[in-house]
């Protein structure tokens, strides 16, 4: 560039604009790069428990000036929390901020606004919906836009670090959610750690007890003395039926440089002495459960399975017990195993539709699920915020449904949402091609998982309603009126309104329009024949039903004309759910598959179930979640199974595994269910007995009348042969890396993994807390001790506990939720260096723990008072 361009461009850098001159893309460029936008929770006692009062930040640290009265640009953010349009101090400034979509709200100048000069800071108060505690409830890359230019994010907020753009809670009205009632759940710091943590100490385990422990726990298991050591001398004999199981072993085995092994089927002899052979017995007994048996000897190991799928979990059962390190001597405790699983359904709900972190993090969450015998992946692929797997024949689905961008017309794109910012190619975006789902498909089946696609409707159909709309338009440009028609999910002229839960007012599918069933059966058609692809056939698609809008439908002609049809039995809004399900139920039992549904998707009401009879499939299945003790609903899996619906456990309160590891404004998550889920609190969850598990309310009240706090009976379950089983279910909202789902999932997953497959004898109307603290104790020791290691091989980003630790009479004391961590300490924040006992210390310290794979969890202060 020559001088006298660079000059000029200075200059315009520099000068005030006028308001019809607008910024240009390099002022836009300039001024996002080097301002900086903050958020702040100002205060959530203000209000009572219904709002809290926040701030933004405008900090023009910049050259470029804004200038003043009305204008094009706008500031466009992310924040969870609806801001009220009426109740802000933005107006005083001469700025308006409105809500736009979901979690969109952008700032907009007014005639009366003064601009903002280079250098000067402009402080936005406003009032929010609820209460905000935690970080990341804000969201990063805020960007503004001016007439056609590129939006352009603030640097500070292009970041996954929430300290750029948050700033820190620390006083209690910041990160406690109310005063009038009292949060009785306080902010986790070192001291409350270590004082919880204490009772994991009293239990230790020995290396051996550790090699010797196997996750989930089997049913029963009786240790011999002495070790067998397994190296490629060794044969393998199989069943023939078995040959995909043992071609599996052989992969895993091969990660030990075993790839040397005679492996036959066992029509071939045996040449040696020391097999490892695997049969498989229909007639095992295991109280008319299927299962397995695995026996270690000193020359062989033998597996006997009623099936191919316990013959699979029979042999990770032998993996778990190998050591971590792979260039280690196979040293394998002699022992005899007789195992069966508890529940039918152990699964793993996890939501790609909010936010998408790739096809590779799905594999690896399908091989962890495999090790830990986990049986159904329940994949969440359609949300308000994206359509996440590609359909022949809609590509609009993909080519606007999967993306986000800065598109108001929605005609390239979604709406920005959830932290993607305005380009298009931020983390979060993206879907499944066709090819992609087969693969993982193919690669859940060698590991005995079923993969259960979602199809979340009529609600969070959001991503479908604007790509059908987006192709509607396409068609109607080209003069194909019918064939734009053919699959559109809304009707022109719907005037309904409704603000859902997460927000938006425009994502109910019309559930009265031919067109949208037309949507959902070839939807049903393409994924069916990716499955047959896959060489397996799919058997079961959740529909969702979840979280319709108040108030949708009540505008559509469509459905004003179904009302007044004589005969059909839909008179008015009301019944619109019921007819839906029922309808759709029939294009899945045309099609021969069972059909899921969340809880509130299959009911009328807060008590009365859908009429199973008015559901077509031979299976329907729900997903009761909603366990908030006080409000009262927690009761509908009961409800649905004594109905005559199977059912699987997905309880927020225990099972919801995007709520925080504990109460802290740091932690990840959102905290609807309950203020804190840690591992622990997963691994005490008692399927059960559904009503044990009412343990506090959301204040952080203890319950001890469950009936009295919800003011009437709670129905008993009469038919516990529809329970199922049990899930974990990750909601990615939050979540927008890979890395940070697997922080969240792991190790949750695991304790999920032990309740689903084994029964604790502590479990009970009445919990035996001595047992149940000695075998959480043990669990964490083998966790710390071999899981993470194995977890750490495999590239997992697991979540670091954060030490507690206290200090008395100038002696630091540290300890650690998960056993066997290492613990660092330091003096001035920086410097580190090892924990192992005790140590004199002068003044505030903090602590971290440390992963065998060198990361280090988030630091904590330890206060010397």
């Amino acid at each position: 560039m020559s001088f006298k361009k660079l000059l000029l461009a200075n200059l315009l850098v520099t000068l005030p604009l006028t308001a019809q001159a607008g910024l240009s893309q390099q002022q836009l460029n300039s001024f996002a790069s080097d301002a900086e936008v903050h958020f702040e929770v100002v205060d959530n006692f203000v209000f009572g428990s219904s709002s809290h009062n926040g701030r933004v930040i405008l900090d023009n640290k910049s050259k470029v000036a804004i200038p003043a009265g009305v204008s094009d640009w706008a500031i466009y953010m992310h924040v969870t929390r609806v801001i009220d349009e009426e109740q802000q101090t933005a107006k005083a400034h001469g700025l308006n901020i409105e809500h736009v979509q979901g979690d969109l709200h952008r700032i907009v100048p007014t005639k009366d606004f003064k601009g903002l000069a280079a250098g000067e800071t402009l402080a936005i108060n406003y009032k929010g919906a609820a209460w905000i505690v935690s970080m990341t409830d804000f969201m990063p890359r805020t960007f503004i836009v001016s007439g056609k230019a590129k939006p352009a994010i603030f640097a500070n907020t292009d970041t996954e670090d929430s300290f750029s753009y948050v700033k820190p809670m620390v006083r209690p009205e910041q990160y406690l959610r109310y005063n009038e009632p009292k949060d009785l759940f306080p902010k986790t710091d070192a001291a409350l750690r270590y004082k919880a943590n204490l009772a994991a100490q009293d239990f230790s385990l020995s290396r051996e007890e550790v090699t010797r422990k196997i996750i989930p726990t089997p049913r029963s298991v009786d240790h011999n003395r002495g070790e067998t050591t397994f190296s490629d001398q060794w044969q393998i004999r199989y069943a023939g039926s078995l040959k995909n199981e043992v071609t599996y072993l052989q992969a895993q085995l091969a990660d030990y440089g075993l790839s040397k092994l005679d492996v036959q089927a066992e029509h071939v002899p045996s040449a040696k002495k020391q097999v490892l052979s695997l049969k498989v017995n229909a007639n095992l007994n295991h109280e008319g459960k299927p299962g397995y048996n695995l026996t270690v000897d000193k020359n062989t190991i033998e597996i006997i399975a009623t099936d191919n799928a316990n013959a699979f979990y029979a042999i990770q059962s032998l993996l778990s017990l190998m050591p971590t390190d792979k260039k280690a001597q196979i040293n394998l405790p002699r022992l005899e195993v007789e195992d069966s699983a508890r529940y039918e359904w152990r699964g793993m709900h996890y939501d790609i539709g909010r936010n998408f972190h790739g096809k590779d993090n799905i594999l690896k969450l399908i091989e962890q699920m495999a090790h830990y015998k986990l049986n159904k992946l329940h994949l969440h692929m359609t949300e308000d915020e994206g359509w996440r797997l590609q359909i022949p024949g809609l590509p609009e689905l993909t080519d606007v449904g999967a993306k986000r961008c800065f598109d108001l017309t929605e005609q390239s794109c979604l709406l920005t949402q959830l932290g993607a910012g305005p380009h298009g190619d931020a983390v979060g975006n993206g879907y499944l091609t066709r090819e992609d789902f087969i693969e993982i498909l193919k690669f859940a089946t060698v590991r005995h998982i079923e993969v259960i696609p979602e199809v979340d409707l009529p609600g969070h159909a959001r991503a479908a309603i604007k790509s059908m709309e987006a192709r509607y338009n396409n068609l109607m440009k080209a003069g194909k009126k019918e064939e734009a028609k053919a699959y559109l999910l809304t009707h022109p002229k719907d005037t309904s309104k409704y603000l859902t839960v997460q927000n938006y007012n425009d994502n109910s599918m019309d559930v009265c329009l031919d067109s949208s069933y037309n949507f959902i059966d070839k939807v049903l058609y393409e994924m069916q024949v990716m499955y047959r692809d896959a060489g397996i056939d799919l058997k079961k698609v959740h529909l969702g039903g979840d979280e319709v809008g108040a108030g949708s439908w009540a505008g559509s002609p469509a459905c004003q004309a179904l009302f007044i049809e004589p005969g059909n039995g839909i008179s008015g809004v009301q019944d619109l759910k019921a007819y839906f399900m029922s309808r759709a139920s029939k294009l899945l039992a045309n099609r021969g598959l069972a059909m899921g549904g969340w809880e509130d998707g299959l009911m009328y009401s807060r008590t009365a179930t859908f009429d199973r009879d008015s559901l077509a499939p031979d299976q329907v299945w729900a997903n009761p979640w909603d366990n908030i003790w006080e409000w009262g609903v927690a009761d509908r899996a009961y409800r649905l199974a004594n109905e005559g619906y199977d059912v699987v456990l997905s309880s927020g309160s225990h099972l919801y595994l995007d709520h925080p590891y504990e109460a802290h404004p740091e932690s990840r998550g959102y905290y609807w269910a309950t203020r804190f889920t840690d591992t622990k609190r997963v691994f005490g969850y008692m399927p059960d007995n559904l009503y044990a598990n009412a343990d506090y309310t959301r204040q952080g009240v203890p319950i001890d009348n469950l009936e009295d706090l919800v003011g009437r009976a709670m129905p008993k379950l009469e038919k516990p042969e529809n329970i199922l089983g049990m899930q974990g279910n990750v909601w990615s909202e939050t979540i927008r890396t890979a890395e940070q789902m697997q922080e969240m999932v792991f190790p949750r997953i695991i304790a999920i993994a032990e309740r689903a497959w084994h029964k604790a004898d502590w479990e009970g109307d009445k919990v035996n807390a001595k047992n149940r603290n000695k075998q959480w104790a043990e669990f964490a020791n083998v966790l710390a001790a071999k899981e993470f290691s194995r977890m750490s091989n495999k590239g997992i980003h697991y979540y670091l506990p954060i030490p507690g630790g206290v200090i008395n009479d100038g002696k630091l004391s540290a300890n650690v939720a998960l056993p066997s961590f290492s613990i660092e300490y330091s003096l001035d924040g920086q410097s580190w260096q090892s924990y192992q006992s005790p140590v004199t210390v002068k003044g505030n310290v903090w602590l971290r723990s440390k992963a065998v794979d060198g990361r280090v969890s988030r630091a904590t202060e330890v206060v010397d008072k």
